[in-house]
């Protein structure tokens, strides 16, 4: 199974995933990156702070960029 890393990007720099998850497809990784940008995004509202303009890149194991996920694209707008 391809282990997949999850780096969080912000305009201050990058926080590396040196861990890794192992997900059988890539469509398994940008749902994973979803869920994370989601719950980070909710842990700093409660901060009140807004880090929305940060983005989650999905790497393999060689360090190539497959994905990337901002955090406004995780949000369903209000209808």
């Amino acid at each position: 199974m391809p282990r997949f890393y999850f780096n969080i990007v912000s305009g201050a720099g990058m926080i590396a995933d040196f861990e890794g998850t192992e997900l059988a497809t890539l469509e398994d990784a940008r749902h994973e990156a979803v869920r994370d940008a989601r719950a980070l995004m909710s842990q700093a509202v409660l901060s009140g702070k807004d880090i929305s303009a940060r983005e989650i890149q999905v790497c393999n194991e060689e360090g190539a960029v497959l994905l990337i996920v901002p955090f406004t694209e995780t949000i369903r707008p209000f209808e």
